[in-house]
């Protein structure tokens, strides 16, 4: 039973998501793959609604009256953003389809520009593939070489090692915020700290932070931080890159067409001014929208009782695992992680278990989640991975356990056949 205190009342914040009221298969849904994508309340569906219903317009190009309301509210869920993550300005705010994208624009307009051989790029074991692959092609294309900071068995990055992978030959070091597998909550401060001493760029992955506690770029000192809204009760296809200034006005455009541009001749062209440089084509208006409002949702709450709810969640929900037989569980204790844990059952495949538990009303990930090197480093091909937000409730946990529990019931069984 849980015994634990709760920042917030998942019964009146689920009245905000009527997806979460039904069943499957003959139980409740339990909701645990907010690691994947969050659900989304009705205030950012409405806002959505309004825009295609009230104001659906092209933005910045159009002078009439539905353009500029458009355009007005899209640019001021820019600002929102901005100050949600403490950036100085909402010109270092840049719109993009996902986390993995805005990575990319940097991979491709910064280190295109900028890596050549003898320079090198380190990242973690622990990375998404989002924040792997484009440098490892980046790498092979300029010359440069690519270094990782190895993990230990307990889900910590290897901090002993940075002063040796940390070098002035480093141009670039990209890490995770959070593990997306581990749940490791890593220094990201620190590890910025030690990238700028060398006079290396920090980037940072904050696809699994974002949503679930406080971000401050100013405070953590980074050069660029990706994250995602889908994660973050936002529309899916919008995401966000922040860069300093400076950067951002030095890096040259990423896509090019309309928006982006200030003129264009036949034989020339030259660039709008950021945000907008790195903003090509008709974006994701009513994504950007929707955005704007799931900001305001997770404002009204505030991130610092979004952060500890899923502390208190995903304490409950690993002392409760820990109860079946044959389980492991990766990364570190509850009180260094987010509000997911990945694990596996002894002889169920994860695949097979998620599927048990969908039986049984629970959603789950089974695979790798995108974070292959990870389960490389231990060994296995794939875990269930169970991942907790604002609206789930510790009765949420217990329905995970039982079923868990059934399963190793049903697994012996085809044993004993």
């Amino acid at each position: 039973m849980f015994k634990g205190e709760l920042s917030l009342d998942p019964s009146e914040i689920r009245k905000d998501f009527p997806v979460l009221d039904q069943e499957v298969n003959g139980h409740p849904l339990a909701y645990l793959d907010n690691a994947a994508t969050s659900q989304r309340p009705l205030s950012v569906v409405q806002a959505v609604e309004d825009y295609y219903d009230k104001y659906n317009a092209n933005v910045h190009r159009g002078i009439h009256k539905l353009s500029e309301e458009a355009s007005e509210v899209y640019e001021h869920a820019r600002t929102k953003v901005a100050e949600f993550i403490g950036a100085p300005s909402d010109r270092e705010v840049i719109y993009t389809r996902n986390s993995t994208e805005s990575i990319n624009l940097v991979a491709y307009s910064w280190g295109l520009d900028s890596l050549k051989p003898g320079d090198e790029v380190l990242v973690t074991e622990m990375e998404h593939h989002a924040n792997l692959v484009p440098w490892q092609l980046m790498c092979r294309r300029t010359g440069a070489t690519y270094r990782y900071v190895p993990i230990e068995d307990g889900g910590h990055l290897r901090m002993d090692l940075l002063d040796e992978l940390l070098t002035e030959k480093t141009k670039l070091f990209a890490f995770t915020a959070v593990s997306n597998v581990l749940g490791t909550i890593n220094p990201v401060k620190e590890l910025v700290d030690a990238a700028h001493k060398v006079g290396a760029l920090a980037l940072v992955d904050a696809a699994q932070a974002a949503p679930h506690m406080p971000i401050d770029v100013k405070e953590w000192g980074c050069d660029f931080l990706a994250f995602s809204g889908h994660k973050m009760l936002g529309p899916t296809g919008i995401g966000f890159l922040y860069g300093k200034e400076d950067l951002l006005e030095r890096m040259p455009p990423f896509l090019a067409g309309g928006d982006m541009i200030r003129e264009v001749h036949i034989d020339s062209a030259t660039w709008n001014d950021l945000p907008w440089k790195f903003e090509a084509g008709t974006p994701n208006i009513a994504g950007a929208i929707g955005m704007g409002a799931a900001v305001d949702y997770l404002q009204k709450i505030g991130m610092d009782r979004v952060h500890a709810q899923e502390h208190a969640l995903i304490k409950y929900a690993m002392e409760r695992l820990a109860e079946v037989p044959g389980i492991r569980m990766y990364g570190p204790p509850p009180e260094e992680r987010g509000g997911l844990v990945a694990f596996t059952v002894d002889g169920i495949r994860p695949r097979d278990l998620a599927g048990i538990l969908d039986t049984y009303g629970i959603a789950v990930r089974a695979g790798h989640h995108c974070a292959q090197p990870v389960h490389d480093h231990f060994g296995i091909p794939a875990t269930v991975r169970a991942s907790f937000y604002i609206y789930n409730v510790p009765e949420e946990a217990d329905a995970l356990v039982n079923a868990l529990l059934e399963a190793r019931k049903l697994s012996k069984s085809r044993d004993l056949k």
